[in-house]
């Protein structure tokens, strides 16, 4: 496919219909979302009105700066509240934080086999020992979940503009991460997925916008990191059956 989002479309569309990855997946993940849904639900029942007189306050002198009114954003009457609405927004990324703290280890190994599952017929093989120091620490879950935090949550209190926005910041690094296994089965250094990214530097952008986007949705937001996952493998899959007919295109010009 010519247009690099619609492997977004297409990771969801393979997650929900083809049994052989979603009954794995779901098998991997099933009791840690039960547990982790259950103390969301008593998190958001305790905290809720906490948290709304916090929004309150935070956004009381934003309507002039970004369009936003009590009932309207730009003008456009919202079915309620605006502040309920930033509220049930930050309630739903604390959420979400929280699955993905009982899901940590669990979603991890659910999205590796997803990749595995997707096309390859012999998986690729990952050297667990090969890992720069950034990677080794900072790939930590707290790390990780720490320094997304605190760059995008201001951003999720704006409705619409700060989801938009927060995905427009995590694009590269998204469409980098899902296409870390792919990288490295093909032996990249650093500098060689750099140039190979710059190359593709806009389908990188909107694929991981898109892929971002997704996952940015409260607690919905963790499925989409496996179809994700398969969107990523499917275009990886075509990156190199393309890259091959094109090598041999040009051994037949030589010849």
């Amino acid at each position: 496919m010519e247009f690099p989002p619609s492997y977004v479309v297409v990771g969801i569309y393979r997650l929900f219909t083809d049994k052989a990855l979603l009954i794995p997946t779901w098998d991997k993940c099933k009791h840690a979302t039960q547990r982790g849904l259950a103390v969301g639900l008593v998190w958001g029942f305790l905290t809720f009105g906490i948290q709304k007189k916090f929004v309150e306050i935070f956004l009381a002198n934003s309507p002039r700066i970004i369009g936003l009114s009590n009932d309207t954003v730009f003008g456009y009457k919202v079915p309620f509240n605006v502040h309920t609405y930033a509220a049930i927004l930050l309630l739903g990324s604390q959420v979400t934080t929280i699955l993905n703290f009982f899901l940590y280890k669990n979603i991890r190994i659910a999205r590796d086999r997803a990749w595995d599952l997707t096309e390859w017929d012999t998986p690729p093989r990952i050297d667990p020992d090969h890992q720069s120091l950034s990677d080794r620490y900072l790939s930590g879950f707290f790390v990780r979940m720490v320094l997304k935090k605190a760059i995008t949550i201001p951003f999720a209190l704006y409705p619409v503009v700060g989801i938009l926005a927060s995905a427009w910041l995590k694009a590269v690094g998204t469409a980098r991460y899902l296409h870390k296994q792919y990288f490295s089965s093909k032996n990249m250094t650093k500098n060689q997925v750099a140039v190979f990214m710059a190359e593709r530097k806009w389908d990188y952008r909107t694929f991981g916008f898109t892929a971002a986007l997704l996952e940015g949705l409260p607690i919905v937001g963790i499925v989409f990191t496996v179809s994700n996952r398969i969107g990523a493998a499917m275009w990886a899959f075509d990156l190199e059956k393309r890259q091959h007919f094109i090598a041999e295109q040009r051994g037949i010009k030589q010849k």
